[in-house]
């Protein structure tokens, strides 16, 4: 019986169009660096460089230090300032973004629906933003903080998607049984290798995403929809 439900948030619990989401958010977020004063330009490198550093992340630091890092090196105290200016970018114009997404009912649905049925759930979005960022995403998808046991941010994970040992520290972490354990999620490459580590998957097509055009037919997969009457029936 499967107890513990994992689930993706970008393009699973909140439609997207990744190209356009991304496209959207680099283009703001590099008025926000000319707006301090900064090279947009440059500044977009370095965020590019610190993101490529998480997602390369050995577990040796936590993902929020390795980014800061290899983004922002220089002085702790002008790193500490702008690390309040993009909060402060992601409380207020990073909305703007919101326009490249859309807020599903099903998701309330099937979230409202293990949560009565005392599942635990958890958000697994890949932990390359940080919390404030995060947070505002899944207001978008119409959910809660609250719905969720564990929701990994840059700040408290030192993995990211695609490495197994992101999926294995969780499972790890809160002691899940991977027999009683299924990911839910519309990245093949990012969601779908959990398997590899012996837990259930389904994969959502609603905004699929198979970047390296693999073979997708040994997965169990439907529209988000699919998968509330799959839980419910």
């Amino acid at each position: 019986m499967i107890k513990n439900y994992l689930f993706d948030l970008d393009g699973t619990l909140l439609f997207l169009d990744e190209e356009k989401f991304i496209n959207t958010y680099i283009k703001h977020i590099a008025y926000k660096f000319h707006s301090l004063g900064l090279n947009s330009e440059e500044m977009v490198k370095r965020l590019w460089a610190g993101t490529k550093e998480m997602v390369k992340n050995d577990g040796s630091m936590m993902n929020e230090e390795k980014f800061w890092t290899t983004f922002y090196p220089e002085s702790k105290e002008n790193q500490d300032l702008l690390k309040k200016q993009l909060e402060d970018f992601y409380r207020h114009e990073f909305n703007i973004v919101k326009e490249t997404t859309k807020t599903t009912e099903t998701a309330k649905k099937i979230i409202d629906h293990l949560k009565k049925h005392q599942k635990k759930i958890f958000l697994l979005t890949n932990p390359i933003f940080p919390k404030v960022a995060t947070y505002k995403r899944l207001k978008w998808a119409g959910l809660d903080p609250d719905d969720f046991v564990f929701i990994t941010t840059y700040e408290n994970s030192m993995y990211a998607k695609p490495n197994p040992k992101y999926y294995q520290w969780i499972l790890d972490k809160f002691n899940l049984k991977e027999e009683e354990t299924i990911m839910v999620g519309n990245d093949v490459d990012e969601d779908m290798i959990i398997e590899d580590l012996g837990v259930e998957t389904y994969l959502v097509t609603d905004c699929l995403n198979n970047k390296n055009n693999k073979d997708m037919s040994g997965f169990k997969q439907g529209k988000l929809e699919d998968f509330y009457q799959i839980i419910v029936n």
